[in-house]
């Protein structure tokens, strides 16, 4: 079986980039590596949480919990069918985030909890930490509905970060240059992999 890892943080935490630089590494360290980005605009799904973000729709928050997690059970079969194979997959946001975007909006755990039961569970989960002031430095476009609410996205990391203390995500600091951040998350997705595995590897510094 493969494994699942979950890349987190708010907007412009660089989860995207971490992402692109962990598939080369695992690739040459011969690893099968996939990327799936959550929300999945491609979807019918995700084309309506698009609408919403831009503004064109309005949902009440359950309901947008609701396609957020039904977008990712969308690519459920694709999910299983990549770790079936043993290939690693990186997901830009998964579960978690629609967690601490829920607990943002005032929704109950366990019952968000039950809306991602059945999924393929990650095996590892990394949080990109920033401050809401950095992201907000870091936003070159127009803004989303969610980037937009300063107060809101406050409320998401703190949310992101009791979420890690409650089921021991790592957390690494975003604020570093790119390449100290990639350099952390190597060192925690190294350990990972030698106790999963049981391969030895060279030292990822």
């Amino acid at each position: 079986m493969g494994c699942l890892i979950a890349l987190e943080g708010i907007d412009k935490s660089g989860k995207g980039t971490q992402a692109k630089l962990i598939k080369k590494w695992l690739a040459s360290l011969g690893y099968d590596v996939e990327i799936i980005s959550f929300p999945d605009y491609s979807t019918p799904i995700g084309r309506e949480i698009k609408a919403f973000l831009s503004g064109e729709r309005t949902f009440s928050s359950y309901v947008r919990q609701l396609l957020y997690a039904a977008n990712r059970w969308e690519r459920k079969d694709d999910i299983e069918k990549w770790l079936s194979l043993g290939k690693i997959v990186i997901a830009d946001r998964y579960t978690p985030s629609g967690l601490a975007y829920g607990l943002a909006n005032n929704l109950p755990l366990k019952w968000m909890l039950c809306l991602e039961d059945g999924l393929p569970k990650a095996n590892i989960v990394i949080v990109i930490d920033i401050s809401v002031n950095e992201a907000l430095s870091r936003i070159k476009h127009s803004q989303d509905v969610y980037e937009r609410d300063i107060h809101f996205l406050k409320r998401v990391r703190e949310s992101y970060l009791w979420l890690a203390r409650k089921f021991n995500w790592y957390v690494v600091n975003g604020e570093q240059e790119v390449q100290e951040v990639f350099n952390d998350i190597k060192c925690i997705l190294f350990n990972f992999l030698v106790k999963k595995t049981n391969k030895k590897y060279y030292s990822p510094l």
